[in-house]
Parts: C-alpha cells; structure tokens; sequence
C-alpha cells in the first residue's frame, strides 16, 4: 500500500507537484494600539486540484497579553515589546529558525510610520517568509470577522451573522451573510478610551473618551478620579451608541461624529450576534481581571442590554485572539500558455494583496458599473482604497469570452482601481480558468491601459492571501508564484 509524501516546509522554491502533503510551523503576531500577542501554530496543507488546503491546524502555544508598552502618546516602546517577544518563542519553546511562515499584523497606533518600520525591524530576519499586513478599521473588522466564527457559522446556517469586535479604541461591525462579510463599519468606542493607574486615577486619554464624558456631563483630566457612578453613566451613553449602530435610522449626529467608516446599511433579519475583541472576555465571562481601563463595565452594561437586544448572541470561537493565527506558504508553477504579462520585466513583483470581489459573471449581460461597485467593495472591505499599494484581482470566469463582456469586465475594474492604476501601480489580475491571455490583452488594445499589465490563470484565490510574482521563465514561458494565506483560529479549511 503507497503512502502519502509528507514535507515540512523549507523553502520558497517547492512546487506542488513535489509533495501532496506540507507541514508548517507558522506564528501569528498582532500588535495593535491596546494589546498585543502572539500565536504559534503547526498547519496541515494537502495538495487538492490545483492548491494546497489547510486541513488540519493545531495551536502549539498562545502568549501572554501584553498591554502595548508607549514611550509617550503615539511611540510604542519597541525594545519592551521586543523583550516580549523573545520571552514568548521561549515560552513556547520554538526557535525563530524553526518557524517556517507566519503573519505579522499591525493596527492602530501600531500602523503608524514610525511605529510600524520599527516593529518590522523586529522581524527583519523573517522578512521573506512572513506577511505584513497593516490593518485599517475596514480590514480588522473583517479579520474578526473571520477569526470569531461568524462567517463560518453563516456558511453553515446560510443566514446573517452580526459580528461585533469590541476593542481598547474602537468597536468594528461586520454583516457575515452565507459565508461572506457583506459590509463593515466602525466607531470610536472602546475600553481604553480612558484608561487608570493602580489608585484609579486616568493614566491615559483618548480624545473620544473626553467626548464620551463630555456627552455624560463631565470632563476628565490625567490623574483625576472618576466616580463610578460618572464612568456607568459615560459607558451607558456609549452602549446606547454601539446598539444604535444596528439600526442606522436612528444615528444622530453625536454617534455620526465619532464613526470611523460609513453606517451599515444592512435593514434585514439577523440570525445571531457574536462578539470578539478583549472586551468579549469580560461578555462572556471569560476573564475577571481588569486592566485599568472601562473594559468590564461596557461588558456589564451590555450584559444589562441583552434582553433588549431581541438578538440571539452567540459565543464565537475566538474572543480576544479572533485574528490570524498565522499564515500559509507554498510554491506554484503556472503554464504559460495563456498568461499575459507586458512588458516583459514587468515582474517579478512581491506581497500584492489579494481581493476576490463577487463580480456578476453568472448573468449574461452585466454592465462595467456592476464590475466597478464590486471591485471597490471588495477595497473597502480589505482597506485598500486609498491606492497606497498594488493589489491582485482574483475571479472565475463564468461563461461565454464575448467582447460586450469582456469590455464591461474589463472596463469596470478598470474604473474600480483607477485610484490604484493612477499612482503608477501594475494591473495584476489571476483567474482560476484558462482566459489570462485574452483578458490581459483586452486591458492594453481596448481598454488602452499604459500600466504594466499582469495576467495570470491556473490558480484560484481569495481574499486574505498574499502572493508574489516571479520573473518570467524564457525556457518555460512560465512565471513562479508563491502564495501566502492568512489562517484564522475559526476559518473553514482553505
């Protein structure tokens, strides 16, 4: 009887033709404004068609919860942080060198120029293996999406999953509808808006924490003791905030002052709601510690609204921890029979995020502003609006190549990236059929795109993974494609 090759993985230059099995010892590091922690994972991948699927996961060791250490307000303390992770990869008795691929994911105040190129330095010696993602409002509400359950579990019951993430400054909002998340919103409440010493004296101000009071009836200072009874009253007002978010008729001004990304438009049924986030420890009953900020009693004055919620809530299956847990890696080798790639030195081309927008290309006539809405959803939904950066669009193709659909496929991207395309960056495209060829040269002869143009097929992908593009093979006529996917503790298997 044959046995089944097994690998661990070693390096980016394995082809999935090598092995029908990879083992990988992946980490997951999210820093971010409040807390931050690690995730140390081993990862099963077989080979399946045209990919490897993640079919088993195992967390080997979960960190400690660091309260992200600052030098001052916007400076995050980076030889602390350091000292902190070093402990935790002994913690979890792993050496660096043994890891083979992991995703670094920063957020908040994190994100910041100076604060991220620091962070990252921290992981230079793992640069080539590991994905950095700095995540907006529009992505981390999407990550705790997928981290939670909530997607999953719409997946299962075909219904719509309100996922709620509580976090030290903000509160992101996710529609998980039949397995997707269909919009996301976020505003500007959290436990450490105002956070306190060991006296109880404020430590720490955030200017929507001096709002909140304010609209409580009191200011607040560093070093000043609030009542308790000021601090329910000020949590009270940010509930009312937080649940009028489910009900976007009722957003008054004060709540569209502190939103971070447009109100959810979503009027229909919910089937359940699951809350993430470190507040969620506390919802859930988790956790009894406090850490100096308004995380227990937002979790009380919930507790006290659920009843009026008229929702069912759910516990998902990460709280605090509803983030990657790591992130896939392996190689594939792509025919070149029908990509499309001009000019020629247009690659090799590294770390392009990858969005996979629902485009409607079961109907048989669709028109380029369909394509284009659902290109810029599905930007919004990762964060990648602003064009700061190249991405790689993902489809499959469905039915006939006529030139009415492609010129409306191709002119709506075309419109969907136009803030992309204008900064100067490539149009990267990868489909899962046969049609790179045809569809790369739509984009230059009739679409009169100048950017350098990628068109790749054979591979299928979605959002949360990350690939790079290897120069062209002149024997082959083929181009290596390493691709890198973000894994969640609750994601189905990939």
């Amino acid at each position: 009887m044959a046995t089944t090759p097994r690998g661990s993985f070693s390096n980016a230059n394995r082809h999935m033709q090598e092995e029908e099995q990879l083992r990988l010892t992946s980490v997951g590091v999210d820093i971010g404004s409040s807390t931050s922690h690690l995730v140390f994972s081993r990862l099963e991948l077989t080979l399946e068609g045209s990919r490897y699927r993640v079919t088993k996961r195992d967390v080997l060791n979960e960190s400690e919860i660091l309260l992200t250490p600052y030098v001052d307000d916007t400076r995050i303390d980076v030889e602390a942080l350091e000292a902190f992770i070093n402990q935790q990869y002994k913690n979890a008795k792993i050496r660096r060198e043994e890891v083979d691929t992991g995703a670094l994911i920063l957020t908040g105040v994190a994100v910041r120029r100076r604060n991220a190129r620091a962070i990252a330095e921290l992981f230079a010696e793992e640069a080539g293996k590991f994905v950095a993602v700095s995540a907006g409002d529009g992505l981390e509400a999407t990550m705790a999406a997928h981290g939670s359950g909530a997607v999953t579990h719409s997946a299962k019951t075909g219904g719509v999953v309100l996922s709620i993430d509580v976090g030290g400054g903000t509160s992101k909002f996710a529609v998980c509808n039949n397995g997707k998340v269909q919009e996301v919103s976020a505003i500007d409440i959290g436990a450490r808006l105002l956070a306190f010493d060991n006296d109880g004296a404020i430590a720490r101000i955030e200017e929507a924490g001096r709002k909140h009071a304010g609209w409580a009836g009191f200011t607040v200072e560093l070093g000043q003791i609030v009542s308790e009874d000021s601090l329910r009253k000020m949590v009270a007002g940010m509930i009312d905030k937080l649940l009028a978010m489910i009900k976007p008729e009722s957003l008054t001004e004060d709540i569209k002052s502190i939103l971070r990304l447009p109100p959810l438009t979503y009027q229909g049924e919910i089937e359940c709601v699951m809350f993430s986030g470190g507040v969620s420890e506390f919802i859930y009953n988790r956790s009894k510690s406090t850490f100096g900020d308004l995380g227990s009693l937002i979790a009380d004055e919930i507790h006290r609204r659920m009843a009026d919620l008229d929702l069912l809530v759910m516990e998902p299956n990460a709280r605090i921890r509803a983030t990657v847990i790591g992130a896939s890696q392996y190689t594939v080798q792509v025919s070149g029979n029908t990509i499309f790639i001009a000019p020629e030195d247009a690659v090799p081309v590294r770390n392009l995020a990858v969005i996979a927008p629902e485009f409607p290309l079961d109907a048989d006539e669709f028109t380029n502003e369909m394509v284009r809405d659902a290109t810029v959803q599905a930007l919004r939904r990762l964060d990648l609006l602003s064009g700061r950066q190249p991405v790689a669009v993902a489809f499959h193709w469905v039915g006939s190549a006529t030139f009415f659909r492609l010129q409306a496929f191709c002119g709506g991207i075309a419109e969907g990236l136009k803030d992309i395309l204008g900064k100067g960056h490539p149009l990267v495209l990868v489909n899962d059929g046969d049609i790179g060829g045809i569809i790369g040269l739509h984009f230059q002869e009739e679409c009169s795109i100048s950017k350098p143009i990628i068109s790749i097929d054979g591979i299928a992908l979605n959002d949360f993974d990350y690939i790079d593009v290897g120069a062209l093979i002149p024997t082959s006529g083929s181009v290596p494609v390493v691709i890198k996917s973000l894994i969640f503790p609750a994601s189905p298997q990939q």
